[in-house]
């Protein structure tokens, strides 16, 4: 067995074994909490350019399927697990996930205390880490100061948004989505709904989203900052008001910075797949999917057009915004669920009906 090391900014070592690929590599580490949907989860394009920890002990042991794929290029650096399994049994196992990260070229490590790792993050703060092999050249000063001189991504989204249009067809409401990183999950519910739906690169202009006459546009998830992606700001800005709008996760965060709202990074972020979330326009409280860094200061939505709609009940995070004058509406969490819970997939039939209502009042 090969001995891996995992080493934090901070100077905090972990020693455990190598699996995946034999490659060092640098990201923020970052952990989630579901306790199944591993294969989404790594294959998830918001969790670009992080080394992600499991909290849920065992992992791999329903293997790597055909069908559980949130994006086509897994955009993580690294995997940390306590413990792997070698030998997994379901139905729908085609590879294990070790084969797996060996063929996309992703190294992971295994037999470490993740809840040490986790409580480091909860305390600390999300840090910066190297996974590199365990031998006597491995310098743990000269690495902390690499990680520690090494500046944070901000071009997290033009990495993995796609470098040009492409459609998905249906016979139903025209949707164009900008894909800031897009699970494939959102396009799965919408072309369940029959939409007739185009996917257009991050830095798509307003004018040539119009120019296809859509009857929506949907604001997709993504990875990083918001207020690194000046192109998708200045777009939505010019969007508003033309036609309805349906955001998730990085789409609800640049709709609001596009309204005139300010984020903020979260000291660990919400990941995981049994989040609290309130309806204040219901009251009902839904378990919802999560994989953000920042969310909206709400004290800054009190002078724009927006009302807050939804809350986290594990800290009273925005969660949820609509626009006063115009159909739109935008959610922090992922109402496709994959991996998680789907309370809020209705969230796709109102987006739905709004298109539907605003079609009706066009032509009355």
């Amino acid at each position: 067995m090969k001995k891996r090391l995992l080493i934090l900014e901070d100077g905090t070592v972990f020693n455990g074994i190598a699996f995946g690929s034999d490659k060092a590599s640098q990201g923020e580490v970052v952990f989630t909490t579901g306790m199944t949907g591993y294969q989404e989860t790594l294959s998830d394009p918001s969790f670009y350019g992080q080394i992600v920890t499991l909290t849920y002990p065992l992992i791999g042991n329903y293997g790597i399927n055909r069908d559980d794929f949130e994006g086509i290029t897994p955009a993580i650096r690294g995997f940390v697990v306590r413990e792997l399994e070698e030998h997994p049994s379901n139905f729908r196992c085609d590879m294990t996930l070790n084969d797996y990260l060996k063929s996309q070229d992703i190294p992971g490590i295994e037999g470490i205390d993740t809840r040490k790792l986790t409580r480091i993050i909860r305390s600390k703060g999300a840090v910066r880490a190297i996974l590199t092999a365990a031998n006597e050249e491995v310098n743990v000063e000269d690495i902390v100061a690499q990680l520690q001189a090494t500046p944070l991504i901000t071009h997290h989204v033009r990495e993995v948004s796609p470098k040009a249009a492409y459609p998905s067809p249906g016979r139903g409401k025209r949707v164009v989505v900008i894909d800031f990183g897009m699970k494939h999950g959102i396009l799965r519910e919408l072309n369940k709904r029959d939409c007739d739906v185009l996917v257009v690169p991050y830095n798509t202009s307003a004018e040539q989203i119009l120019a296809w006459h859509p009857d929506g546009i949907m604001l997709s998830n993504g990875p990083g900052n918001p207020a690194d992606v000046t192109e998708g700001i200045e777009t939505i800005k010019n969007l508003i008001g033309q036609v309805p709008i349906f955001g998730i996760c990085l789409g609800h965060q640049l709709f609001a910075l596009a309204s005139g709202a300010t984020s903020f990074k979260l000291p660990f972020g919400h990941r995981g797949a049994n989040h609290p979330v309130k309806d204040l326009r219901t009251g009902r409280t839904e378990l919802t999917s999560q994989n953000h860094g920042y969310a909206i200061d709400p004290e800054s939505l009190a002078n724009t057009d927006l009302e807050i709609t939804h809350i986290a009940l594990n800290d009273g995070t925005v969660e949820g915004v609509r626009h006063k004058t115009y159909p739109i509406f935008t959610v922090q969490y992922h109402p496709e669920a994959s991996p998680g819970p789907e309370d809020s997939n209705h969230l796709f039939d109102e987006f739905i009906d709004m298109m539907e209502a605003e079609k009706e009042k066009k032509y009355a």
